[in-house]
């Protein structure tokens, strides 16, 4: 497969993006999956007052034209060898726009945003919500369909669209009369993108961004009327859903001077299970970025939580869909980084010797919730903190603090997928900028009892867009045929003496975990209003 130019046929490419929550990255891969090029850039988020996170969504679509030219470039090859193009997103991030001009509204709303936080107290804690529960347990109990157990146990949460959404609708006047006109686009990142690269021919997204919106109805695969209903949003603004592979459209030639297939579009989590090929039921991945997101392959049906793991459609392509549940803590690159603008090192990658440089964090615990804690506590006005300081305390028993507080939430995500799903594990897999650390990933496969795998390249969300965009116009083969191009850097093992595979904790760091639940409880509901 190949491109011919003056009688000589030049070899194809795939060319995948992510767009991440700090940065966005462009790679070109070959047909071993190898990356020919790259280019990344910053993503620049907005703080206009405490708690808003935005980014500008003209900055953002300039950004991702630079990236692809960028990556293009490096490579050495020419646009029209590109194949096909994939795109990674993150997911619950969101914009609107005019329909007619193409124009937005507001910024970026960032899932890591809280100004609906205190919206989403009051509905969890409100008469509907208490009578919709009510209801939708006396139908699964008539009726023992999941569906109704899943709408008994909803709840809502600040990293979902639903109620940020809710509350853009309410604030500002403006939209609610373009909405009212039927001159309303509502999109998260990945549709405002597809509009943008179509100039305006295409408004979609995929399923797997869909059902990370708390819109989706994942059981009956299509918008969800009863939660629009109750919450007064418009469906009428919501783009078309679409399968994961697809051939959503082709780049308007005006901006890369050639047309490019755009044959993928995924959620980043998603796209990050489908690079580390976890293809099979049990397959679990651990991506630790600016937030930790870890999911396990449940199959064909949609996992219905008691703890807050979220159900989410991992994939459709073609008839097949695939289930992953899901659980998250939002801070996890995010405490790093603030750490490193504290000065408590000045290079990430110290901060492995520096935690494996003492005994033990001298009885300090970090908690990592910038953002609120998420499932199984789901606390939104939760503080981040650090508790147990002494005169003693040293920079690098903090750093080592902060380290194990990841390790410590993965095992409480780890735990709440074992009790809630009953699916026998077949294998971890891990990768994200923080999966780097040793310290980190030693600690949770100790925690967990269980080898934990690290991939070579650790960007996964760009890879697994690209195989699902190179699948889609045969590039590659199969499945097993991507198996084959993967790779594994390091293989963490549990050492004796720290965890169990029931998840039962031995002396080693049973002590420490109880401390560190002492200081997750008094650190939540620190925000709430007298």
């Amino acid at each position: 497969m190949g491109t011919q130019r003056n009688g000589f046929k030049k070899e194809n490419y795939i060319i995948s993006v992510d767009v991440g929550t700090t940065s966005i990255r462009c790679h070109v891969y070959d047909k071993e999956a190898q990356i020919r090029g790259s280019c990344v850039t910053k993503v620049n988020l907005l703080y206009p007052e405490p708690g808003m996170v935005e980014l500008d969504p003209e900055e953002l679509w300039m950004g991702f034209v630079k990236v692809v030219k960028g990556a293009v470039q490096d490579s050495g090859f020419q646009m029209c060898q590109m194949e096909a193009l994939g795109i990674s997103t993150q997911r619950g991030t969101f914009t609107t726009w005019d329909r007619k001009t193409g124009v937005p509204f507001h910024n970026f709303i960032s899932w890591q945003d809280l100004r609906a936080a205190d919206l989403v107290r009051s509905w969890n804690n409100s008469c509907t919500m208490k009578a919709l529960h009510g209801v939708a347990k006396a139908l699964h109990f008539l009726s023992r369909n999941k569906r109704f157990l899943a709408a008994s146990l909803i709840v809502f949460s600040t990293q979902h669209v639903t109620l940020r959404l809710a509350w853009a609708l309410q604030n500002w006047k403006r939209l609610s009369e373009a909405v009212a006109q039927g001159n309303c686009c509502f999109g998260t990142i990945d549709t405002w993108l597809l509009y943008k690269l179509t100039k305006g021919l295409v408004h979609a997204t995929d399923y797997s961004n869909a059902s990370a919106t708390g819109i989706f109805d994942s059981y009956q695969m299509c918008w969800s009327e009863l939660c629009c209903f109750l919450l007064s949003l418009p469906l009428s603004i919501l783009p078309k859903v679409l399968n994961t592979g697809h051939h959503f459209g082709s780049t308007d030639t005006s901006i890369f001077g050639v047309s490019i297939p755009i044959m993928s579009v995924m959620a980043d989590q998603q796209a990050a299970m489908f690079g580390e090929c976890c293809f099979d039921v049990g397959d679990v991945k651990i991506t630790m970025g600016t937030g930790t997101f870890m999911n396990i392959n449940t199959g064909s049906q949609p996992h219905t939580s008691v703890s807050g793991l979220y159900p989410v459609v991992g994939w459709k392509i073609g008839p097949e869909v695939v289930y992953l549940a899901e659980g998250n803590a939002a801070d996890t690159g995010t405490a790093i980084k603030w750490a490193q603008k504290l000065e408590l090192f000045s290079d990430v990658r110290e901060t492995d010797t520096m935690a494996s440089s003492v005994a033990d964090s001298d009885g300090v615990c970090f908690v990592p919730s910038f953002s609120g804690l998420q499932a199984p506590l789901n606390d939104p006005k939760a503080c981040a903190s650090f508790m147990g300081l002494k005169p003693s305390t040293t920079k690098s028993h903090l750093v080592r603090a902060i380290l194990e507080s990841i390790a410590f939430r993965n095992k409480q995500l780890y735990e709440t997928m074992l009790r809630e799903t009953h699916i026998p594990i077949t294998k971890i897999r891990a990768d994200g900028g923080v999966g780097t650390n040793d310290f980190v990933m030693q600690l949770t496969a100790d925690l967990f009892g269980r080898k934990v795998s690290r991939p070579t390249r650790h960007e996964m969300s760009c890879l697994g867009a690209a195989f699902v965009a190179g699948l889609g116009v045969g590039y590659w083969r199969s499945r097993e045929e991507l198996k084959k191009l993967q790779s594994t850097d390091c293989v963490f093992l549990p050492r004796n003496g720290y965890g169990t595979a029931d998840g039962k904790m031995t002396d080693q760091y049973g002590q420490v975990i109880q401390s560190w639940e002492r200081a997750l409880q008094r650190s939540m509901n620190w925000y709430s209003k007298a």
